[in-house]
């Protein structure tokens, strides 16, 4: 697994897809952060607050992920390099594993930057170092757990074509769907139990809740299990595909 792990992270950096990921990522925070007028833009909020941030980061992730995960199987099996990595001696999940753990540490990589932003808004309020740390601790620890899951839903999606393009899209679309759909549909209910149950479902409500800093076992199993549950699909996509 180590070695698929090292492969994977070598291939981001020394190509310049990785830099241009990661490079992406920040400059678009820090555009619609710091310089876009707008609901995001920091200075127009008024608050020395990092709540913009973690409202802003899920939804460029969701294109993110897709973008570092679109090439984890398919470029495999377009160049023929997948048979060939499933006949070695090394297991499935092992493969899975490896190509997952890599993609998800180039998403850390790029979240680490951001870090900086915490000490912008400590030294913008009124009071120096009057912010919610527990908040922003919750947030990133969130935020982790939320690149997981796309990261999973990426590497599912890569399996589905060799087509890059078609497993971008696919890994898009299951993204936006896990985090956003589920609220999206309880707003066509009016009974009340409806909607929680609906909204309970998504990406979105339990990274909300942790965001809020409070850790809660049941967001934690949410998506620990949803992480665990694509990654389970795409060993059983694996398993399935010609040798």
């Amino acid at each position: 697994m180590f070695a698929i792990f090292k492969r994977e992270v070598r291939s981001f950096f020394t190509s310049p897809i990785g830099y241009l990921i990661v490079g992406s990522f920040l400059l678009l925070n820090g555009l619609f952060l710091w310089v876009f007028r707008g609901d995001y833009n920091i200075f127009d909020y008024g608050f020395a607050d990092l709540g913009n941030f973690f409202l802003l980061a899920p939804w460029i992730f969701i294109f993110l992920v897709p973008a570092i995960t679109m090439k984890s199987f398919s470029e495999e099996r377009k160049m023929g390099t997948l048979e060939l990595l499933l006949i070695k001696p090394i297991s499935i999940w092992k493969l899975v594993l490896g190509k997952f753990w890599g993609a998800f540490l180039l998403c850390v990589i790029a979240v680490i930057p951001t870090l900086i932003y915490v000490f912008a808004i400590s030294n913008l309020g009124m009071i120096e170092g009057n912010y919610d740390l527990g908040m922003v601790l919750g947030s990133y620890f969130g935020l982790l757990f939320l690149i997981g899951c796309y990261t999973a839903i990426g590497v599912f999606a890569s399996t589905l074509s060799d087509n890059q393009i078609i497993a971008f899209l696919v890994g898009i679309l299951s993204c936006f769907l896990i985090f956003n759909g589920f609220d999206a549909l309880s707003s066509l209910f009016s009974n009340g139990d409806t909607q929680y149950f609906l909204r309970s479902l998504g990406a979105k409500s339990h990274f909300d809740s942790i965001a809020r800093g409070v850790i809660d076992t049941r967001d934690l199993v949410y998506f620990i299990s949803l992480t665990l549950l694509f990654l389970f699909l795409t060993y059983q996509r694996l398993k399935q595909l010609p040798r």
